[in-house]
């Protein structure tokens, strides 16, 4: 049976339920065969008295009650309830008066005697439990007296009656042997109940604790192993939501932050997202007195296109332009949407002539590229950009020197790259 199917399943309630009725069934078997036991024990004892006796010649008989007495009297002793000691009184009286003990003297009186011990012992047994060593020692006296009585009597008699004992302790000894069965039965269920319980019920719930205890977005989907029980089944493909849960929200996380810190329509960072960003890196560079660049750039003649071809072709060269971007910068570096048209980069651990050289492969890069506006019209944009040394002045100081550069690369033409004046750094 495939246990990981939904088919496959049942309630814990049914399959310990079913555990527990085969318990049950298996109880009530042995409990039969040990009261089928007993009574066998009890037919053994019937035929000791009913089909032994009569055969016993008269020769034989005063042997016959004297073991009986003595075995009713060992019965007292060994019976492990009140009902029981009192059948085993209740016979030792009727043996010890049988008109068979007239037969001899020496047997009536000590008939008498027993039968006066042993209405005093079953009465001292029932109100003082203690006293039975000290009774059962007087027994053995008497005991040994009425084996004596036996022996006189004749062997032959005893051995009929040892004969029917050991009828009796054949059938006792079969139940003995069952019940020893029963229990190794019953020890074998309990094994396997304990069994079932740790691999169905403990060790899953030990492993759930485990994998909610680590439970994260970085560690991947929660893994079990298939069970048969539905509630355990339950709590496993719980874990498996939470974990969904947990990885759809930081994926939910990463979307609002991405939200929150680019520009919607080109997908670069925003202007305040790339001013928290490049304050830190600017901090960095001088404080290990590495250099940086900062740029400002413009596309050409923007509100043209937007006046000829309308807002929408406007947002198509923005696109066009932020996607190549992207493709030409590098990892380390810092774009974002300034505004409008312009744009603003941080170069780190670049020098002002590095970035220059990078900024003219970019602007003729993107002046030859063909941008294809929704009417289906192509236009070519080109760019001005102003560059600046940010090694040696605060973000907006920067900033503010590569925008003039830029103001002056719009005044010398257009389309071009242009630097900012060390000197004017020199003298802020």
């Amino acid at each position: 049976m495939n246990i990981g199917s939904p088919n496959s399943r049942f309630r814990a309630s049914q399959f310990f339920g079913l555990l527990a009725g085969g318990f049950a069934l298996l109880f009530g078997a042995t409990v039969a065969l040990l009261s089928l036991d007993q009574q066998q024990v009890v037919e053994a004892t019937k035929r000791l008295k009913q089909e032994t006796v009569p055969q016993i010649i008269r020769f034989h008989r005063l042997a016959r009650t004297i073991e009986q007495l003595r075995h009713e009297g060992t019965r007292l002793f060994e019976a492990d309830s009140p009902e029981s000691r009192q059948q085993a009184l209740f016979v030792a009286t009727m043996l010890a008066r049988h008109p068979n003990m007239q037969d001899g003297q020496q047997a009536s009186t000590l008939a008498v005697e027993t039968e006066k011990f042993l209405v005093k012992a079953g009465q001292q047994l029932s109100e003082d439990p203690a006293s039975f060593k000290k009774l059962q020692a007087e027994w053995k006296v008497i005991d040994n007296l009425l084996s004596l009585l036996v022996n006189d009597a004749g062997i032959k008699g005893g051995d009929i009656i040892s004969d029917g004992l050991a009828g009796v302790e054949r059938s006792m000894q079969n139940a003995r042997i069952k019940l020893l069965t029963a229990l190794v039965m019953v020890a074998a269920f309990l094994l396997l109940l304990v069994y079932l319980l740790r691999k169905y019920l403990i060790d899953p719930l030990q492993t759930i604790d485990h994998e909610l205890s680590e439970l994260s977005m970085e560690r991947p989907v929660p893994e079990f192993v298939a069970t048969p029980l539905v509630e355990i089944f339950s709590i496993e493909e719980a874990s498996r939501r939470l974990h969904a849960s947990l990885v759809d929200n930081e994926r939910a996380r990463h979307e609002m932050e991405n939200l929150a810190h680019r520009d919607e329509l080109t997908g670069l960072n925003n202007r305040r997202f790339f001013m928290v960003q490049a304050d830190a890196e600017l901090v960095r560079a001088h404080r290990y007195d590495r250099p940086v660049t900062v740029g400002m750039a413009d596309l050409d003649f923007f509100k043209r296109v937007n006046d000829t071809h309308g807002h929408a072709a406007g947002d198509t060269v923005l696109k066009a332009f932020a996607h190549l971007l992207l493709d030409s910068v590098r990892q380390t570096d810092l774009v974002c949407r300034y505004g409008g048209e312009e744009f603003a980069f941080v170069f780190p651990e670049s020098t002002l002539d590095e970035v220059q050289v990078l900024a003219e492969r970019f602007r003729q890069r993107f002046s030859e590229h063909d941008i294809r506006l929704p009417d289906g019209n192509v236009l070519r944009i080109t760019l001005s950009i102003g560059l600046a040394d940010a090694s040696r002045c605060s973000l907006e100081q920067a900033l503010n020197r590569a925008d003039e550069a830029l103001y002056k690369a719009k005044h010398q033409g257009r389309n071009r790259v242009v630097l900012a004046d060390n000197s004017e750094q020199a003298a802020n």
